[in-house]
């Protein structure tokens, strides 16, 4: 790779760490770019969908031209490799806060798993969690959250394409998910608690597809080994 590739235009296949957010990522990669190929400070780069810190896997970084087409690849079908935890739950329906509200799940069978999974198939009105980055009233809802405010989700649509490769080891159920644009599986993990009547929270999420771009192409495609996340570390 060149200065002049990336400046023109470069798809990267990134896969996130847990706990990065997904502008800590973008930044370490444009400051390892900028010094190891001498780019201007304001060259054009960009994710195409955010993915939670909680979550590790495929982030989409675009340079140059290809910055253009990053609504394009937000708009396309998202696939997670997803586990939760059922029984308990937590407010930010992940691992971000502690567990509550714990529940006795020895009445739930495998095949009352399988059940409501099935529910959730198709075209769904889903909440997303109040620890999330959309605004209300300019305020990102996880600031209000965080700052103890009541906070106020409104419904969406969304739709979920699909659900396989379903393993229960209880208290833990995994699964693939395949699903649209602004689908929160925080969210899905939650509402398949409230389902069973015992709650659930997102325990482990890994983002695998992006429309036709995979995870395990990786980023070694776009950059030299250098580049992996283990030297992203000053």
């Amino acid at each position: 790779m060149t200065d002049t590739d990336f400046l023109e235009g470069q798809i990267i296949l990134l896969d996130k760490p847990l706990d990065w957010t997904s502008f800590q990522a973008v930044n370490k990669l444009k400051f390892k770019l900028k010094r190891e190929f001498n780019l201007p400070k304001k060259f054009k780069i960009g994710h195409a969908g955010t993915l939670d810190p909680r979550a590790t896997g495929l982030l989409i970084v675009c340079t140059g031209k290809f910055t253009k087409i990053i609504p394009e690849i937000q708009d396309a079908p998202k696939e997670y490799f997803t586990e939760i935890k059922i029984g308990v739950q937590t407010e930010s329906y992940d691992t971000e806060k502690p567990e509550i509200l714990q529940q006795d799940i020895s009445a739930i069978t495998e095949e009352q798993i399988k059940e409501t999974l099935e529910k959730f198939l198709g075209e769904i009105d889903q909440k997303p969690p109040i620890f999330s980055a959309i605004k209300i009233e300019g305020n990102r809802a996880y600031d209000l959250a965080r700052q103890g405010k009541e906070v106020e989700m409104k419904s969406r649509k969304t739709t979920i394409n699909y659900i396989t490769d379903i393993e229960i080891d209880l208290p833990f159920v995994r699964f693939t998910v395949g699903c649209s644009k602004g689908t929160y599986i925080r969210s899905l993990a939650h509402d398949i608690g409230q389902d069973l009547l015992v709650g659930a929270y997102l325990t482990n999420l890994r983002r695998t597809k992006i429309g036709d771009y995979k995870i395990e192409n990786g980023s070694a495609e776009y950059l030299k080994d250098e580049y992996s996340f283990e030297n992203f570390n000053q």
